[in-house]
């Protein structure tokens, strides 16, 4: 699959701009050590942390009797600022139809609300994380009933596939009337496919970023509790973040980030937070392949078979797929690579419907 797309919304002066700003430094330090297609200006592509990558690469050095260590390519989470949401978008104000376009086309919606306190920051349209959240629900839940009052009626017809889809059409419009997003209504697996052709925005999983103050990062998790009641919402869809360290981190080293977060008392940035906390949502998980050409972390559907999954690689590797060789990470590391691995029995053979896991170190095996 491609990389993983979210997409970044809020009202004016809520730190969107800064998050974003932050990500595409972020972004640049990262297409310097790895070349990339040209990147559009709206859209910041930044690594998904993973330090398992370091160890991969260091083993396959000592393995292959490399005289450098082979390159390390993360799984990549591209962010998408979409801008132009004003009240009214649904009807097109503001940029609303570009608006509503870009949204269509990211897999979650990342809402980014205000709670830092700035008296230089004039809070035009910003209220409160609450009402600005529910602003912009509110845009989205006008333009998903736009799309379903142009749903035609069959009436009374005989073809029970298209009575069906009616059915979940009056459905998804009765909770959404209600003041439901799509995603809370109750659909069984049937329904849901017919309401994904309807490609429904608030059916998108969210996330929220709470931007806030420097001095409130150390309580993260209790304002994350607090928020979660409030928005009424999972705490794993809430995320702490403060835009303004975002943003200085962003133009450190590594070393230097690390001991800016240990002076904050901060484990990790709020960014590498978000993007963890975007793939447990979308239920993405991410393995790994080690090879002199480089070790490499790859996204998939957590749940998807061996086959499947060796389709990320290449396209043509699902239809010549043989078997996989599966080794779990720790054992990779421990046994010094593939070899030794093998010899002291700790590489699995899979077949097709083999479930890959989170971190297994996978080697396809594929006919000619």
């Amino acid at each position: 699959m491609s990389a993983l797309k979210v997409g970044i919304v809020g009202l004016p002066n809520v730190g969107k701009s800064t998050l974003f700003n932050a990500l595409l430094k972020k972004q640049q330090a990262f297409v310097a050590n790895f070349p990339f297609a040209t990147i559009e200006p709206n859209i910041g592509v930044v690594p998904v942390p993973n330090e398992k990558l370091g160890k991969l690469a260091e083993v396959t050095k000592e393995a292959e009797s490399m005289q450098s260590l082979p390159p390390e390519v993360p799984a990549t989470c591209e962010f998408v600022d979409i801008a132009g949401l004003i009240a009214g978008a649904h009807k097109g104000e503001g940029l609303g139809n570009k608006f509503l376009s870009h949204i269509r086309e990211v897999d979650a919606i990342c809402h980014v609300v205000r709670l830092f306190s700035d008296k230089d920051i004039v809070k035009s349209g910003s209220v409160d994380p609450k009402s600005d959240f529910e602003t912009v629900e509110t845009e989205l839940k006008l333009a998903d009933l736009q799309t379903l009052e142009k749903q035609k009626d069959p009436g009374n017809t005989p073809d029970k596939e298209l009575k069906f889809w009616w059915d979940v059409v009056t459905k998804l419009k009765s909770g959404l009337e209600k003041g439901i997003p799509a995603r809370l209504i109750d659909l069984n697996d049937e329904e849901k496919t017919v309401a994904k052709q309807l490609s429904m925005l608030t059916s998108k999983p969210i996330l929220i970023a709470l931007n806030v103050d420097e001095s409130d990062l150390v309580n993260s998790s209790k304002i994350e509790d607090k928020w979660a009641k409030e928005l009424d919402v999972q705490k794993d869809q809430i995320v702490v973040i403060s835009a303004k360290i975002e943003s200085e981190l962003a133009s450190l080293s590594n070393d230097e980030q690390a001991q800016y977060l240990k002076d904050l008392k901060v484990l990790e940035s709020g960014l590498e937070r978000l993007i963890k906390k975007a793939f447990s949502t979308l239920g993405l998980i991410t393995f790994l392949t080690a090879r002199e050409k480089e070790v490499r972390a790859w996204t998939i559907k957590d749940g998807i078979d061996a086959q499947k999954a060796s389709e990320v690689i290449h396209t043509d590797f699902e239809k010549k797929f043989i078997k996989a060789d599966v080794c779990l990470f720790n054992d990779f590391i421990l046994s010094g690579g593939w070899k030794k691995a093998r010899e002291l029995g700790r590489v699995r053979s899979e077949g097709r419907d083999y479930i890959v896991k989170e971190s297994d170190v996978v080697e396809f095996k594929i006919g000619s």
